[in-house]
């Protein structure tokens, strides 16, 4: 079999993390010597990187696998190859209930992609499935990073040992398992010599990175590392919890100039009574001591949080003790969503499951009340001059669109800017704010 003959396209779904594994497999087919192809209608074979977080993530999934099954019928596709949390999850259900799968491989065997594709040009009449053990897949990797020249994620550990009572990720994913610092230092490396501007440094959980290998929490020591051994302009963290915010942390932020002024605290709830009930770790006054400590030692940090919803128990003095808080806090950024029945969580039996309805409604009303907040936010950057990294020109809007760093790639929103001169993405740019929207930002260049 001549695999330069055959094209391979890729879906991926879900979050940062899964899409580092998208890139994993993408080099691994490059280097096998397979075509790759963007386009879905030219594909021989396509791979598919499923999530299966909550529901609609599920749905999602089993929806796209559906409309690339409908090439396979009609479109002359030859195979699809099913990888990712979904199929880590539902690996007997995938092949019994959607046939027109040709091989399914779990999330420990990413490194074995190649020979999931070969097997659909083999024309074996038995399907291929790989499910080695998560917990010993090498972590890391060569990669083609997918998401251009001006950013790039990098995934520090895999897993999570947090327990949350509503999350499945501990049984798809494992327990954690941290990269030493040389490996990430060295991936910094290359992606800093390819001119990426900035690096999102992502993973289950980041704050708690390294407890497993170096019996510390080592966050601060590889964000010095990263800026140590590589010129890239900005470094962002995603995904820090509230209890694991060390005054390290928060020094390190603070005192080393190119870790941005930004840090994604998901609180999930602030009533201590939903708090137990989700097994976090860590009351409201803790999380009212990491709010604090953050703001007095870093004044012009931007916080972003989520919240659930809907949660089993959740009653109405608990939701509104919810919405009061988020009124009162602030949080420059803010998301949240209706919870989500797991099967296998802790969560699924709970007594007191609340109605489809009250939790969108529930949610209706927090996103209201945060809408107030970003609004408040955003009408006072009016006048002020802010740094902006251009991602992008917008031919319809005739404007450049770009970042400051307030705001973290594919969450938040958008600087969109005019410029008497070129402005090349990449490139970092002083933007006056003219303009404030709900949660996006008009300007123009200063001289």
């Amino acid at each position: 079999m001549n695999r330069k003959n055959f094209k391979v396209g890729f879906v991926s779904l879900g979050c940062a993390k899964n899409l580092c594994d998208t890139e994993i497999m993408l080099h691994h087919i490059m280097e096998a010597g397979y075509q790759l192809t963007p386009e879905e209608t030219e594909a021989d074979c396509i791979i598919i990187n499923t999530c299966a977080f909550i529901e609609s993530a599920k749905r999602a999934s089993i929806d796209s696998i559906l409309d690339i099954a409908w090439l396979k019928a009609h479109n002359g596709l030859k195979g699809i190859v099913v990888c990712g949390c979904l199929s880590e999850r539902y690996r007997e259900e995938l092949l019994k209930e959607l046939p027109e799968i040709d091989a399914v491989i779990g999330v420990g065997s990413i490194h074995n992609i190649v020979d999931a594709v070969d097997s659909v040009f083999e024309s074996s009449e038995k399907k291929y499935t790989s499910f080695e053990n998560k917990e010993a897949l090498k972590l890391g990797g060569d990669r083609i990073i997918t998401t251009g020249e001006v950013y790039a994620y990098i995934k520090i550990a895999e897993g999570c040992n947090n327990r949350c009572t509503y999350c499945a990720i501990p049984s798809i994913r494992g327990s954690l398992r941290s990269r030493t610092i040389e490996d990430i230092v060295e991936e910094a490396k290359g992606l800093d010599e390819m001119g990426i501007r900035e690096l999102v440094v992502i993973a289950q959980d980041t704050s708690v990175y390294g407890l497993d290998i170096y019996g510390e929490y080592a966050l601060p020591r590889l964000l010095r590392a990263i800026t140590d051994n590589t010129s890239i302009p900005w470094v962002r963290v995603l995904y820090c919890y509230p209890d694991k915010i060390t005054d390290e942390l928060i020094a390190e932020m603070r005192d080393n100039p190119r870790i941005v002024h930004y840090l994604d605290l998901p609180i999930q709830h602030i009533s201590d009574k939903m708090l137990t009930a989700m097994n976090r770790h860590g009351d409201r006054a803790c999380i009212e001591d990491a709010v604090a400590r953050l703001r007095r030692e870093i004044p012009d940090v931007v916080l972003r949080s989520t919240a659930i919803v809907g949660f089993p128990g959740e009653t109405e003095e608990d939701f509104r003790e919810l919405c009061e808080f988020i009124k009162e806090v602030k949080f420059e950024r803010f998301g949240a969503f209706t919870y989500s029945r797991e099967e296998g969580t802790a969560a699924y039996d709970l007594p007191e499951q609340i109605d489809e309805q009250t939790k969108q409604d529930r949610l209706d009303i927090l996103m209201r009340t945060q809408l107030d907040n970003s609004e408040a936010y955003n009408e006072g950057l009016v006048g002020k001059v802010l740094h902006v990294l251009c991602e992008s020109f917008d031919p319809v809007s005739e404007a450049y669109v770009g970042r400051s760093y307030r705001d973290a790639v594919d969450i938040d929103g958008k600087v969109w800017f005019t410029s008497h001169r070129p402005v090349a993405e990449g490139e970092f740019v002083d933007v006056r704010i003219t303009e404030a929207m709900d949660y996006d930002l008009v300007g123009e260049t200063i001289v």
